[in-house]
């Protein structure tokens, strides 16, 4: 098995299981030993002759040693890619750890009476219009009312990350739902049911569309003004035309 090391100083840089393979048995290793101790001991005179000058651990080690001074571009790409595997634990750690004290924020939200009364009054108009409206087709008004929450969800959390299609997404979500509460909420309490609607619709946005700004964009490309200099001259050349040569020849006069 050959190594795709880089080569330290010139030289080959063998791997572990080419000194593995290439270190013979000590020379007091005893031929009367089973296999299994003269192994051992061929593994101890591999694990000696890697920690060596241009050995595979001491190149691996020399690498870890330099990476600091090196930079990303420079470093092995072994250390890269062990930066990035934990770099991506730690973020899945984050972010489960995150989702837990979501989830149970929501549950202790969802535990108190006033915050279970405030939500059921947009929640239960929206049920009961899907219901109503999907009588009529092959899909469960509970499969309906599960993707009209992932699509609230999608559009909250892509339009936090600024894309612009998960902002439409979420614009046209939120219009959807206040229109379903002002149909289906008991005709006594539609108007104040749909400002509660509105209300939720309006404090969600500001997560939702974060950063996003009404004031037009004016772009002025003017071609950039030279500047003065004062210190440069500039003084025109006047070329003076030489006299024409004198001639020694006399011309007769003509009659």
């Amino acid at each position: 098995m050959q190594s795709d090391d880089k080569p330290i100083n010139g030289q080959h840089n063998p791997n572990l299981l080419d000194l593995l393979a290439q270190t013979p048995p000590p020379p007091d290793a005893d031929l009367n030993k089973d296999h299994g101790a003269k192994r051992f001991a061929q593994l101890r005179t591999g694990w000696n002759a890697s920690w060596e000058q241009g050995g595979f651990l001491h190149g691996r080690w020399e690498e870890l040693r330099q990476a600091p001074q090196a930079g990303w571009h420079l470093m092995a790409n072994w250390i890269k890619a062990l930066l990035i595997l934990t770099g991506v634990c730690a973020v899945i750690i984050l972010l489960d750890t995150a989702g837990d004290i979501f989830d149970t924020t929501l549950n202790r939200l969802a535990g108190t009476s006033a915050a279970s009364e405030l939500w059921g009054v947009v929640d239960n108009p929206i049920r009961a219009y899907i219901a109503q409206h999907t009588t009529a087709l092959t899909i469960s008004s509970s499969v309906v009312y599960t993707l009209w929450q992932l699509v609230g969800w999608f559009g909250l959390i892509g339009g936090f990350i600024g894309a612009t299609g998960a902002r439409i997404t979420w614009t046209c979500w939120g219009a959807a739902s206040v229109l379903a509460v002002w149909s289906a909420a008991p005709a006594d309490g539609r108007t104040v049911a749909t400002g509660i609607a509105v209300l939720a619709w309006t404090i969600a946005s500001t997560l939702a569309l974060r950063g996003l700004s009404l004031r037009p964009v004016v772009n002025n490309f003017l071609p950039p003004t030279p500047a003065f200099q004062p210190q440069i001259e500039i003084r025109p050349e006047i070329h003076t035309p030489a006299p024409a040569p004198a001639s020694d020849e006399v011309h007769p006069p003509q009659r």
